[in-house]
């Protein structure tokens, strides 16, 4: 990174001689302070040496079969260097100049957006070491320590509360200004700030593999993808490159006039548009990070906004996803507390929100059970755990039946009826018995019924849930929310056939879900969104956008973000055309030459630059 920094500082400072330079020899060639002869050697040296950077750029575009502005821009400056057209050379250097220091400005807003967060580490931290706590530095950390934060503190680790309670400030990672209560069972990040209170918190996730981190290298991998201009460019790039190709062989064709041809590819040369595009999405890529909104590149914000179906996994997008445990119904000689102690074994390890439930739940009301040795998670199905030679099982009925558990038609019915009046029964199996099934009750999101409202404005037509409950809780669900298509009985391999079907050419489709069962729809789909994936690293590895933050209307929020940029990018090609028409006029009206083409280009190339930066102090 030190390296690249040093690159970076090069060539600004390269360009910045390089404009002082030029502009100073622009100015002794309209004085005549030299002589004719000493006057074009000075003009023909620094053109060569502006040229460089652009002969080389428009290189690397050739060797990866791409067709940029860069070379329109070699063409214009080797012609003009032919034409003996000095000036317009200068005047063009001058610009291509001025906008890769804004290129060079664009990367530098991303590095410091790096820097700013590896700040939030702190470089020491209080550790457990034998009965006491002594001070250590923060690389030192392994996984299983037991550290102690105060008031004022940074947590510089992801993991468990041990025990204390305290108000935390997750703004530097979620976007989001209100403090959280956390106290024993909560699991903290890296980076948050401990307003309030004490902590003991034992360690989870330390160094690259901490969110932070994540979120870290999800801000390089934009910086990195900040030159892989959107698609509008693109195919602008390519089909006015070869229209200015062919317009220009029809001038020298039809008129013979070197100087005319000259003009057209000084007038004609969009670099302003090849760095004002991408300026205007990275803009908008960082505010929507400050957003706590991680897009992994322009090209998915603008493909957002052309969403017209949106598919959304139920539970943790519009529900809360953190079940709560409504009721326990032991069966045979077993009673609630084998129940829930069997259940916390089989989804000790699991992320699934009905595990969650149940651990949170025994650790609240002091059900002792212990860590399994063996365990095993099938996504959509169910978890399996061995202690001591037997095994405890949760899921579905189907997948207990799979494993030889016996369920007779009784329980079954029992379970059945839960199920229709919109509950979602999980039963529960130790060794080949079932000993008894959990009731949990989801609620719903208040967000989720005023972000469809938002979406459906916004455009998307089709909003379709996805969910692994039965029918009747579905129904349930999305009646609340106000969607009227959904799928039950859903199983992760469903999504991805139905996200399969769906895709198409006429539209966009795009997938919301937790990131980990989902991982695989979310890869299918146009634009895969992971919600909420703070703490995950298969969510924030899985989708083209992270949010941060459990909250649906997040969704909206980007896809504002996505047109807001999308109505600046439209305008600058409006900008453009519309001075580009001035400019064809002025030089086919013969009312100027190519040192007044190669000024005119460089005086309005900033329009555009400027209409794109107004994106940096873009609002809420």
């Amino acid at each position: 990174m030190k390296a690249a920094a040093k690159m970076g500082i090069f060539r600004i400072s390269f360009d910045v001689v390089l404009i002082a330079v030029l502009s100073l020899v622009l100015a002794t060639h309209y004085l005549r302070v030299f002589s004719a002869g000493l006057d074009n050697a000075v003009l023909i040296a620094v053109i060569v040496v502006g040229l460089l950077p652009v002969l080389k750029s428009s290189y690397n575009s050739v060797r990866d079969r791409k067709i940029s502005v860069d070379l329109l821009a070699a063409i214009a400056l080797i012609a003009s260097l032919i034409a003996r057209e000095w000036p317009s050379a200068v005047f063009i250097n001058l610009m291509l100049a001025s906008a890769r220091i804004l290129d060079e400005f664009t990367a530098s807003r991303a590095k410091k957006a790096i820097e700013s967060l590896l700040k939030l580490r702190p470089d020491t931290v209080k550790v457990k070491r034998g009965e006491d706590f002594v001070e250590e530095k923060t690389e030192n950390l392994r996984v299983g320590d037991a550290i102690a934060i105060g008031a004022g503190g940074r947590i510089p680790i992801d993991g468990i509360v041990e025990s204390g309670a305290a108000s935390i400030d997750q703004s530097s990672l979620t976007g989001e200004s209100l403090p959280l209560p956390k106290e024993r069972g909560d699991s903290v990040l890296s980076s948050t700030l401990v307003l309030t209170g004490s902590l003991v918190i034992r360690t989870e996730k330390v160094g690259k593999d901490t969110t932070l981190e994540k979120i870290i290298e999800l801000v390089k991998a934009a910086e990195k993808g900040k030159t892989r201009i959107t698609g509008i460019a693109d195919v602008f790039a390519t089909w006015y490159i070869v229209g200015t190709v062919l317009l220009a062989l029809a001038v020298i064709y039809f008129t013979r006039d070197i100087k005319l041809l000259l003009s057209l590819l000084l007038i004609a040369c969009a670099d302003d548009i090849a760095v004002a595009i991408p300026l205007a999405f990275l803009a908008s890529v960082a505010h929507a990070a400050r957003r706590g909104i991680i897009v992994k590149g322009g090209n998915f914000l603008e493909t957002l906004t052309k969403v017209k179906m949106l598919v959304v996994d139920k539970t943790g997008t519009l529900t809360k996803g953190k079940l709560a445990i409504e009721r326990v119904r032991p069966f045979g000689t077993y009673g609630e507390k084998d129940v829930l102690k069997y259940a916390a074994m089989a989804g000790f390890f699991s992320r699934h929100p009905a595990s969650k439930a149940v651990i949170e739940y025994a650790i609240r009301h002091d059900i002792s059970f212990e860590r399994p040795k063996e365990f095993e998670e099938i996504p959509g199905k169910g978890g399996t755990a061995t202690l001591n030679g037997h095994t405890a099982v949760v899921g579905r009925a189907t997948f207990l039946k799979e494993l030889g558990v016996s369920i007779s038609n009784d329980e079954l019915k029992e379970m059945d009826r839960l199920k229709d009046e919109g509950y979602t029964v999980t039963p529960v199996a130790y060794g080949e018995n079932l000993i008894g099934y959990i009731t949990f009750a989801d609620e719903v999101r208040p967000e989720s019924i005023e972000a469809v409202k938002q979406l459906k404005k916004l455009g998307v037509e089709r909003i379709v849930m996805l969910t692994g409950d039965n029918k009747k809780v579905a129904e349930k669900i999305a009646s609340s929310i106000g969607i009227t298509e959904f799928q039950a009985n859903v199983l992760p391999e469903d999504k991805v056939e139905y996200i399969a079907k769906s895709v198409n050419k006429k539209f966009k489709v795009a997938m919301a879900g937790d990131g980990i069962n989902d991982a695989a729809a979310l890869a299918r789909s146009d634009v895969g969104i992971a919600m909420g994936v703070i703490g995950s690293d298969t969510a924030i590895e899985a989708a083209d956008i992270a949010l941060m933050q459990d909250d649906i209307r997040k969704i909206a929020e980007a896809i504002k973000i996505g047109k807001q940029t999308m109505a600046v990018a439209y305008q600058n090609f409006a900008i453009w055309a519309v001075v580009s028409v001035i400019g064809f006029v002025l030089i086919f009206g013969r009312y100027i030459g190519p040192s007044g083409a190669a000024a005119f280009n460089f005086l309005t190339d900033f329009f555009p630059l400027l209409n794109a930066m107004r994106l940096f102090r873009m609002r809420r």
